[in-house]
C-alpha cells in the first residue's frame, strides 16, 4: 500500500514550525519521519471499532483512556498515567462560571431576547475545555511562580476563552445551516439568522469589555488576536488547495487559526497577567497551541467513527460541508481518486459516501491520531518545564484526555 513518504511529512512539519511561534521550536522530525512510516505500515488498528462501542462520560475518561492506550503500536514518546481528574481539581474555580457568563451576558443588555438567545450555549452542557485549561495554566504557573492564589483577571480570561468559543459556534452555526449542536437543536434552528448573527457579535462585543477591564494592554493584544485568526480561519476553510503539499499546510494553518489560537493565546494571555517572563509565557503559549492542534485533529477523527448521538451533532459533517480534513487528506495518498472529490469539495451524488469509504478503508484515521498524539506528547513537553504541582500533573493529563476523548 502507499503511505506518506517521510519526505513528504518532513515537509508538512516544516511547513507548520514556519508558522508565526513555531519557527523556533522546530524538531528534528527526520526521527519521526522513521517512526510514522512505522507505524502506518501496521495493520489496521482497531480504533473505528473501539470508539463505536465506546461511550464517555466524565467519570470513566481515565479507564478509557487507558483502554484506548493499549491500541498504540509505535506512536512518538509516552504520555503519563497520573491519576488527577482536572475538573475534580478546579471544581470551585469552574462549578459557576457558566452562570457568571450568563450573568455577564445579562447585565450588559435590556432586551430579554437578545439574552436568551446569546446564553443558549451557556447552559453548562459542554466541555468547558478553554476554561478549564486556562484555568489550570494559570494555577501552575502562579505555583511556579511560588503564589497560590488564582487572579480574578486569570478567571475572567478563562470566561472570555469559552464566550469567543461559543461566538464562533454561533456564527459557525449560520454559516453552515447546523440543526444540532451539543445534543440539542442549533441556535440556528430554533431563531432567525440575522438575530442569531447578530447574538454572536454581542458575545464578542461583551468580551471586548471584558478585555479592557483586564487593564494590560498585552492581553489586550493576545486576546484580539484570537479573533483576527478566528476570521482568517474561517475564510480559509472556504478555500481549496490544487496540490497536496499545499492543501496540507493550508488545512493545518487553517486548523490553528480556527481553534488552536484561542487556546494558545488565552493560555499566554493568563501568563502575562502573573507576570510571567518570556520563557514562562511561551511555554504557555506553546503548550496551548499543541493542545489545541491535537484537539482539532481529534475532532476530525471522530467525525468519521462517532455516532450521532456521541457527538451530538451529525457525523461526517465536515464531508457534507464540502470539507477535506487530516483523515481524507492522509487518505488521498492510497487513494488519489479522492483529489478529485476534494476540489469539487465533495458535491456530486455519492461522493460523501465514496469518501467515508476510502477514509475507511485507508490508514487515514490512524494516521491522524498518529500526529495528534505527536502534538499531545509536544504539548507534555512543555508542561514539563514548569514546577511539579497537581495543576501541573493535570496539565499532563489534560494532553491524554484530548487523545482520547470520545466525543
Amino acid at each position: 500500500m502507499a503511505c506518506i513518504g517521510s519526505t513528504r511529512f518532513c515537509a508538512r512539519a516544516e511547513k507548520l514550525c514556519q508558522f508565526g511561534h513555531f519557527a523556533q521550536f522546530r524538531r528534528k522530525v527526520s526521527t519521526a519521519c522513521v517512526k510514522f512510516r512505522q507505524v502506518v505500515e501496521q495493520p489496521t488498528s482497531p480504533l473505528l471499532q473501539h470508539c463505536q462501542k465506546q461511550s464517555c462520560s466524565r467519570s470513566h475518561r481515565f479507564g478509557v483512556a487507558r483502554a484506548m492506550s493499549s491500541m498504540q503500536t509505535q506512536q512518538p514518546g509516552s504520555l503519563p498515567d497520573y491519576q488527577v481528574d482536572p475538573y475534580q481539581l478546579l471544581d470551585d474555580d469552574l462549578k459557576l462560571i457558566y452562570q457568571d457568563i450568563r450573568q455577564e451576558l445579562a447585565s450588559n443588555t435590556t432586551l430579554e431576547e437578545l439574552r436568551t438567545i446569546a446564553s443558549y450555549y451557556f447552559s453548562g452542557q459542554g466541555k468547558a475545555l478553554r476554561p478549564m485549561v486556562s484555568i489550570l495554566m494559570a494555577r501552575a504557573i502562579n505555583y511556579h511562580k511560588e503564589r497560590n492564589d488564582l487572579l480574578p483577571s486569570q478567571r475572567q480570561v478563562a470566561m472570555i476563552a469559552e464566550m469567543i468559543h461559543s461566538a464562533s459556534l454561533v456564527h459557525d452555526d449560520v454559516i453552515d445551516q447546523s440543526d444540532f449542536r451539543r445534543g440539542k437543536p442549533s441556535i440556528n434552528a430554533l431563531w432567525s439568522q440575522k438575530k442569531v448573527a447578530m447574538a454572536g457579535d454581542f458575545i464578542i462585543g461583551v468580551t471586548g469589555m471584558m478585555i479592557a477591564r483586564c487593564r494590560n494592554d498585552s492581553v489586550t493584544l493576545t486576546l484580539s488576536q484570537v479573533l483576527t485568526d478566528l476570521v482568517q480561519g474561517e475564510f480559509m476553510q472556504l478555500g481549496s488547495k490544487e496540490t497536496e503539499n499545499e492543501r496540507f499546510a493550508h488545512y493545518l494553518t487553517k486548523t490553528y487559526r480556527k481553534t488552536a489560537s484561542l487556546i494558545a493565546n488565552s493560555l499566554k494571555a493568563v501568563a502575562m497577567l502573573a507576570d510571567s517572563d518570556e520563557h514562562v509565557t511561551e511555554v504557555a503559549f506553546q503548550y496551548g497551541r499543541n493542545i489545541g492542534l491535537a484537539f482539532q485533529l481529534v475532532d476530525d477523527l471522530l467525525d468519521f467513527v462517532s455516532s450521532s448521538d456521541t457527538m451530538g451533532k451529525p457525523t461526517a459533517a465536515d464531508l457534507k460541508l464540502g470539507l477535506a480534513t487530516a483523515p481524507v487528506l492522509f487518505a488521498c495518498e492510497r487513494y488519489p481518486e479522492l483529489n478529485s472529490m476534494i476540489m469539487r469539495r465533495f458535491q456530486e451524488p455519492g461522493d460523501v459516501e465514496k469518501a467515508f469509504e476510502l477514509v475507511h478503508k485507508s490508514q487515514g484515521l490512524e494516521q491522524t491520531r498518529f500526529l495528534a498524539k505527536k502534538h499531545c506528547v509536544e504539548a507534555a513537553r512543555f508542561a514539563n518545564t514548569l514546577a511539579e504541582s497537581p495543576y501541573q500533573k493535570g496539565l499532563l493529563v489534560v494532553s491524554d484526555l484530548v487523545l482520547n476523548r470520545m466525543k
